[in-house]
């Protein structure tokens, strides 16, 4: 029976969301809590870098691990940030700067199409590992909207929709975005 499940992430937001996804029966457990680092994200996609999460922190535990890699991928940019998303955070200083810097450069293009990726990937010791993707597409806003979610969310703005998820309500954000996408298609396949 399973009773814990650690989400291997070091990103409070991302921790919060995966949580929330999880059913109340569970109880769940962060790296933080075990004194975990992260890996070395290493791998050239979601998926490398999700499932290179999910077999290093399953060495710690002797229960379920659910790990994650997503981003923001901006067509004008030629897909980028992509799998570096929270690498160019950190570069520029924080978010925020990370969302200025990306704001400057699309300064006068009309093309603002993007896609946030989530990589899930489920793995219980001595088991494959279990990956499911997904998507939603949407555009870049021309300013920053929004002081709620997290990393790129007030600059998104999901198909059908005019809001940023910087600025949408919590729950009605997480009930639409890629990793509650990923989120469904990983329960088809897991009983969790």
């Amino acid at each position: 029976m399973i009773k814990k499940i650690l989400i291997g992430t070091h990103n409070k937001g991302k921790f919060k969301e995966i949580a929330h996804l999880l059913p109340k029966k569970y109880k769940k457990i962060s790296p933080f809590l075990l004194k975990i680092s992260s890996p070395k994200e290493t791998g050239k996609s979601f998926k490398e870098n999700s499932n290179l999460k999910a077999n290093f922190f399953s060495k710690f535990v002797d229960y379920p691990v659910i790990s994650d890699d997503s981003g923001l991928c901006i067509k004008y940019l030629k897909n980028q940030p992509g799998i570096y998303s929270a690498r160019l955070a950190k570069k520029k200083g924080g978010f925020l700067n990370a969302m200025k810097f990306i704001l400057k450069k699309m300064k006068f293009e009309k093309n603002r199409s993007a896609t946030f990726i989530c990589s899930l990937s489920f793995k219980i010791k001595r088991r494959k590992i279990i990956n499911v993707e997904g998507k939603i597409n949407g555009k870049i806003s021309h300013k920053i909207l929004g002081k709620k979610g997290f990393g790129y969310d007030p600059i998104f703005i999901p198909k059908n929709h005019k809001l940023t998820f910087g600025e949408m309500p919590k729950l009605k954000k997480m009930r639409i975005d890629h990793r509650f996408i990923a989120f469904k298609k990983l329960r088809k396949k897991v009983k969790i």
